[in-house]
Order: C-alpha cells, then structure tokens, then sequence
C-alpha cells in the first residue's frame, strides 16, 4: 500500500535530516564558540534583533518553548554576553540586550560560519538557496496560517 502524502512525507524527511546536516556543517564553528547550540541560537536572535527582544518573542519567532530560550538566555546573561533590561511594555518579560562580550563573540562565530559558507557556496550553486529559502518561507508561512486558523 502506498503512503497517502508521499510528497508531503518526503518533504518532512528531507528537511530532517537537511537540519541535521545543518548542524552538523556548523557543529566546529559552534563548539568553538563554546556555547551550546540553544544558547548560540539565542544569542544570535539577540544580537541580530532590530529591537531588544523578549524571552517569548524569541521562543515563539523560533518555535521553541519560553523555558527552553529562559534557560538558554540565564545562561548568557551568567557569562555576561546579555543583559536583562526594564521592559516599557511589560513588567515581568523583560528585555534581552546583548553585551559587547557577547556582540564579539557572535562576530566571531559569524566568521567562521562565513568560511564554511564559502566552501559550499564553491559547491552548490547560490541561487538554488535562494529559491529553496523563497519556497521554505512560503511552505512557512502557509502552515503558520493554518496553525493561527486552527488555534482560535
């Protein structure tokens, strides 16, 4: 018997294991950051942030539970790469700012995440991620519609 979404299927487990090859592609630089991977991905949210974001925001703009990115971000803030600053809009969720330890450090991280770019960019032709990333937004987005519709 065949499966009923063979495509769908297929597209959820080419991205798994596309995700796990993501990391493991940037595993060296990340470990010479010596941060964890949760911990990483915080501090690049916040560093990249226009504005100084919030635990929630942060667990919801990446899909991850409030307590995963609290822990991740108490952490930091332990390594004095972030700081915790008066929130105008909300008296218990407050603000994530990034310090100048933790601004570096990303930068750092950054570059060596740009020399592994550049070999697979030698590799893969760019403009097949930029169509693979036109089309992920709107899969994205298409299923974060679904999932607003769904919840109310």
């Amino acid at each position: 018997m065949s499966p009923r979404f063979p495509d769908f299927e297929r597209f959820a487990d080419e991205l798994a294991r596309l995700r796990g090859r993501m990391r493991a592609l940037y595993a060296d630089t990340r470990a010479q950051s010596g941060l964890a991977e949760m911990e990483l991905t915080v501090l690049t949210a916040v560093v990249n942030a226009a504005t100084p974001p919030t635990v929630a925001q942060i667990g919801r703009s990446l899909g991850h539970p409030r307590q995963v990115v609290q822990r991740a971000a108490n952490r930091l803030a332990a390594l004095d790469l972030i700081d915790f600053a008066d929130n105008p809009d909300h008296k218990r969720a407050s603000l994530i700012i990034a310090t100048d330890a933790g601004r570096a450090l990303k930068a750092a991280d950054h570059d060596r995440a740009q020399a592994v770019t550049t070999d697979i960019l030698a590799r893969i032709d760019g403009e097949i991620f930029a169509d693979a990333a036109d089309r992920l937004q709107e899969i994205r987005q298409g299923i974060e519609t679904y999932l607003r519709a769904r919840d109310r």
